[in-house]
């Protein structure tokens, strides 16, 4: 009797414990951990159909499971600078549980695991952009004239037109993209933002935050960013409007330069046939009380 209440109670805290599953994603990373002796598994959809197993027993015992993603190089430095053994299994658990505090992760919810992992990447994209714009604006240092922190200065120009574009781009739910160039290869964020009953705009302050860094990057570098701006409002038709970035100002693209870019494949140059049901319109200039030229160092 006594045994039964141990085995119930602890089957109770089991509900009350949250965890993180570190999964590799990529076939190349599967590949790579496969060199250790004690990582036994040799096929990776058979390994992504188990955790996926997992996080479906997991879920039914009531428990919240959080996944990760696990970098194989990534891991290879840990274990090195921790003086661990990375052929180990509790050298990944340890490195998984440092991915929990400080990594990206999304829930685990029930959803198929075909339909989360593209979240998950897409949440590591982000994080790492906003790491290395982060990066960026902390390496640019003091103005050689007048003494004023670049980056810091940059973030908040691009805080100013951030709001200026939210207050003047009228009703409806906004999805902003903006793209920086930048090496190796163009920085890009994404800010979604809607209207609650009284016309104020609802942020994610996460993506707020990315997205005005990236922001900030193309100010600070003087960089030929570009801006575009999708509105959804109920009975008409999603309106397109879009910016290049002059400066500290962003100068407004014509009804047909808005349809030129949104209609033109980013990568391959190739044409892309125009939605039916959007309208590509011109748009108000932002920030004209910056300077044209933007911070000069």
């Amino acid at each position: 009797m006594a045994r039964t209440q141990h085995t119930t109670m602890r089957r109770a805290l089991r509900r009350e414990v949250a965890g993180t599953i570190g999964l590799l994603a990529d076939e190349d990373d599967f590949a790579a951990m496969r060199r250790y002796r004690t990582f036994t598994f040799d096929d990776h959809k058979t390994y992504l159909r188990q955790a996926e197993g997992l996080l479906r027993s997991l879920a039914s015992d009531g428990g919240h499971t959080t996944i990760a993603l696990f970098d194989p190089e990534e891991y290879e430095e840990y274990c090195a600078e921790a003086g661990l053994d990375p052929d180990a299994p509790a050298s990944r658990t340890r490195f998984t549980a440092e991915l929990a505090a400080t990594g990206p992760t999304v829930p685990y919810d029930g959803q198929p695991l075909s339909d989360l992992l593209p979240d998950l990447v897409d949440e590591a994209v982000r994080r790492a952009t906003w790491e290395y714009a982060t990066m960026l604006l902390a390496r640019l240092g003091a103005c050689a004239v007048c003494g004023e922190d670049i980056g810091r200065a940059a973030f908040s120009r691009a805080a100013d037109l951030v709001v200026q574009l939210l207050d003047t781009s009228g009703p409806g739910t906004r999805h902003l993209v903006c793209s920086v160039p930048a090496a190796p290869e163009t920085l890009l964020a994404a800010l979604h933002a809607a209207q609650d009953n009284e016309g104020h705009a609802e942020l994610d302050e996460t993506e707020a935050l990315e997205f005005t860094t990236v922001l900030a990057v193309g100010i600070a570098t003087h960089s030929a960013a570009g801006l575009v701006m999708r509105t959804t409002e109920d009975s008409r038709p999603d309106r397109v409007q879009g910016w290049r970035l002059h400066g500290e100002r962003l100068l407004p693209l014509t009804a047909a330069e808005v349809f030129d870019a949104y209609c033109t494949d980013a990568v391959s140059g190739d044409l892309v046939a125009p939605e039916s049901g959007v309208d590509y319109c011109a748009a108000p200039a932002i920030g004209d009380d910056g300077p044209a030229g933007g911070h000069r160092h």
